[in-house]
């Protein structure tokens, strides 16, 4: 498998693209106006504590106020009697009043978790977590943990070994070792464990004399947060389209990770980098509902407040077998092409998947298990389940920013983010219906109705004889008047 990293750098805009085999597979979006926050530590104040939500709000300096959940809330726990450390974040297990943890007006230093997403503000922690190229520190913890990802058992031992080792003596920090940390070498480990102990360090004293609202804490830029967490041994390369941050990837790589420093690359083509791969086109792609499949079948893509739905359908492809075989192969391909979909659109939170009615059993098992390993390369946590009753699988996918279709759209104007327009027949009968209601209140001699051309088009000429109608019922004459500045479903009726 071939993959690729494509940075793209414009004055107020960064784009990141994680191609495989020619074909996008993430894309990661920072604006100067809209950074994000996740990640980000504050020295916060509690506003309000809410008994009733087991949560509270906390001013850590943004528009909203954040959100702050009493699980969220790190409390000391006792040492395990088997091995002597805590639980990698310290999770409660009784649940604690809130109005015990906490107290309007208090400072505390928390972390960001989840960038503000719609009307909702960022989602907080105080159980503090750093990361770096091979680890993530747990200042608040005890424990060493492994990357699920990092299967092999020998490995996985070794690993744990030396950072026991590494941390003897220490303060006493917890890590979590990350899935690049597979192979390296104790040097690179130590390198990071020292790195994290002076950034926590800087926290722990800037963190007394910081005002309400300071940033104590920044994560890296999208170009240096996707160098340290995206660039793995199979990547090819790292192809970047300004100078100055191929440099300053290079700087940061030769420091972090020398190995993989050559793999940086500044692209100089005369065609724009994203242009040159596609990129661009699938993008645009990737903002419509409906996603052809090759076999002639497609997916309609609909996201809501609540959930997103994907809804398979077998199109064209009539298949050379019989029914159920045909159905097999679109939801095979389905499977795989919505694993892609998830993870290129950015869709997170609950999501349902209508493939199309399977009867064998074993190949609902065959679709699931095409799904759940086309999942395997998102960086995202998803748990999927088994099929519903109805025929629907379940799944969720974390989400901790607005998906590519909400930061790069808006609702639409001229239908109020409907997603519809009334059409020009609807549109009529509601000037009629106006027509009706405004002569009865007033008096008037004529009327004036001013509508879109669209629908001024359908009245006179479609509506002709129900407009002649409605004179003679109303007794006045009315005249009607085309604007392009007038939206479809919008109109006035002028009494003159």
């Amino acid at each position: 498998m071939s993959e690729e990293l494509l940075v793209n750098v414009t004055p107020r805009e960064t784009r990141v693209a994680v191609v495989e085999n020619g074909m996008l597979q993430e894309l990661h979006i920072e604006r100067g106006s809209q950074r994000g926050v996740v990640g980000n530590i504050y020295k916060g104040k509690v506003q309000r504590v809410m008994p009733g939500m087991q949560a509270a709000f906390v001013d850590i300096g943004l528009d909203r106020a954040a959100f702050l959940h009493a699980n969220d809330i790190f409390r000391s726990a006792p040492l395990d009697a088997a091995d002597g450390e805590t639980p990698a974040l310290a999770l409660p297990q009784v649940q604690v009043p809130v109005t015990e943890l906490l107290r309007d007006g208090a400072e505390i230093v928390v972390q960001v978790v989840k960038d503000p997403i719609g009307s909702k503000g960022a989602r907080l922690t105080t159980q503090i977590s750093i990361p770096s190229r091979y680890l993530v520190l747990l200042p608040r913890s005890k424990v060493i943990g492994i990357s699920a990802r990092i299967e092999d058992d020998v490995e996985r031992a070794r690993l744990k070994g030396l950072m026991q080792t590494l941390t003897a003596g220490g303060p006493g920090y917890g890590y979590i070792v990350r899935t690049n940390a597979e192979g390296q070498p104790a040097e690179a480990l130590a390198e990071d464990i020292a790195y994290l102990s002076r950034v926590w360090e800087q926290v722990e004293s800037r963190a007394p004399s910081a005002t309400v609202g300071s940033c104590l804490y920044e994560d890296l830029s999208l170009p240096l947060r996707a160098v340290r967490d995206l660039i793995r041994r199979d990547v090819e390369r790292v192809r970047v389209d300004s100078r100055e941050t191929c440099d300053r990837l290079r700087e940061f790589a030769a420091r972090y990770m020398p190995a993989l420093a050559d793999k940086i690359e500044h692209y100089t083509g005369a065609r724009p980098i994203f242009d040159m791969y596609g990129v661009e086109d699938e993008i645009q792609r990737a903002l419509e509902k409906e996603v052809p499949l090759k076999s002639g079948g497609y997916l309609v893509i609909d996201q809501t407040e609540a959930m997103t739905t994907v809804d398979v359908n077998t199109g064209s492809f009539l298949g050379q077998r019989n029914l159920e075989e045909t159905v097999f192969r679109t939801n095979l391909e389905a499977a795989q092409a919505v694993a892609r979909q998830l993870r290129l659109r950015n869709l997170g939170g609950i999501i349902i998947i209508d493939f199309i009615d399977m009867q064998d059993p074993e190949h609902r098992r065959q679709v699931l298990r095409t799904l759940e390993k086309s999942l395997t390369k998102d960086h995202a946590k998803t748990t999927v389940y088994d099929f519903s009753p109805l025929g629907l699988v379940e799944m969720t996918r974390k989400r901790t920013v607005d998906s590519l279709e909400r930061q790069l759209c808006e609702p639409c104007h001229e239908c109020g983010g409907r997603g519809m327009v009334k059409t020009a027949e609807t549109v009529t009968y509601e000037i009629f219906r106006e027509i009706v209601r405004a002569v009865r209140q007033f008096e008037a001699a004529r009327l004036l109705v001013i509508a879109s051309p669209k629908v001024v088009a359908r009245i006179t000429e479609e509506e002709s004889n129900a407009v002649a109608e409605l004179e003679e019922f109303i007794g006045k004459s009315i005249r009607f008047q085309a604007d392009s500045q007038y939206l479809q479903e919008q109109f006035d009726v002028v009494l003159l």
